[in-house]
Order: C-alpha cells, then structure tokens, then sequence
C-alpha cells in the first residue's frame, strides 16, 4: 500500500497530537487549598504540607475496602515518615465523628485523621463521592496521582520512593 502525502501528514499530526497529549498528561496540578480540621483539634492547610510527599486517602468507616486497606496505609505511614512523608486520612462527612475518633483509637493509627463534616474538602479534591479515594500529592503541592479503590500497595510504594528522590 502506497501512503500518499496527505496520508503521511494526517500520520504525522496525529503522532504529534498524541505526543502532545501524552506530554500533558504528565503535568501535575496543584492541590487544592483546603484546611483539614484534625481529630485532636487542629487544623492544617495544604500549604503547610509543601515540601512533603503526602497522601490523602478519603474514607469512612462504614467501608469495608477502607477498613481493610487501613494496616497498609498506617504500615506505609510508618515505612516513610521518617522521610518527608505524611498520610492524612479524610473521613467524609456522612461518617459520624465520634466513629471516626473510636475507629482512629482502637486501630492506633499513626497518622493524621481529618473529618470532612461538610463535603468541602471531598468537593474540593473533585467531587469525591466513592471511598476509598486517596491522592498523591508531591513535594511541590501538585497532584501526582490519583486512586479510586484500593490501591496497589507495591507500586505506591514506588511511587513515594520516586516523589521523596525528586527535589
């Protein structure tokens, strides 16, 4: 088969498109600004969390995929944290503080627990609805990666590894 020049061209601009795309698709964009209201009180921004790597994981405590995901996002917590690496869990609004905080207590968790008690971190980070949902946030602020499920906890370990070598 002879490819003519306009077939050629039209071969050429959709490589090109597609490069294109695929550089894009690289590009990460920022995290919301948003203040998480934390269990035992505080609060904290997600401008107070440049300079880690950090993961965002919504949930709630009526889902089993959260509940069972738990061990391995508080054993990653405690693989990294000593390494610019922070885990903060969001439970979402429906999920009944009290719950929350019982749930965080008896499972110990080692990291930080925030409660969305009006959707609007959930809305921010793009209207999340299904749990779990966790985000990938780099050193810089950007969201490098984004799950709905549970994750694969090998490769997000890769993951951190790669974002906490960037600078």
């Amino acid at each position: 088969m002879i490819l003519s020049r306009r077939h050629l061209a039209i071969a050429a601009l959709a490589a090109s498109a597609a490069g294109a795309g695929w550089l894009l698709s690289e590009r990460r964009m920022p995290a919301p600004q948003v203040r998480f209201s934390l269990l035992d009180g505080s609060t904290l921004t997600t401008g107070q969390l440049v300079g880690q790597v950090v993961l965002v994981n919504f949930w709630a405590t009526s889902c089993s995929s959260c509940v069972a995901e738990m061990p391995a996002i508080s054993a990653m917590n405690d693989k990294f944290q000593d390494r610019a690496y922070q885990t903060l869990a969001v439970a979402m609004r429906y999920d009944p503080p009290a719950r929350v905080a019982d749930f965080a207590e008896s499972r110990k968790l080692g990291f930080k627990v925030a409660i969305d008690n009006t959707g609007e971190i959930a809305r921010s980070f793009g209207q999340v609805e299904l749990t779990p949902t966790s985000f990938l946030i780099d050193k810089h602020g950007a969201i490098a990666k984004r799950w709905v499920g549970a994750p694969d906890f090998a490769t997000l370990h890769r993951e951190i590894e790669q974002l906490l070598s960037e600078t």
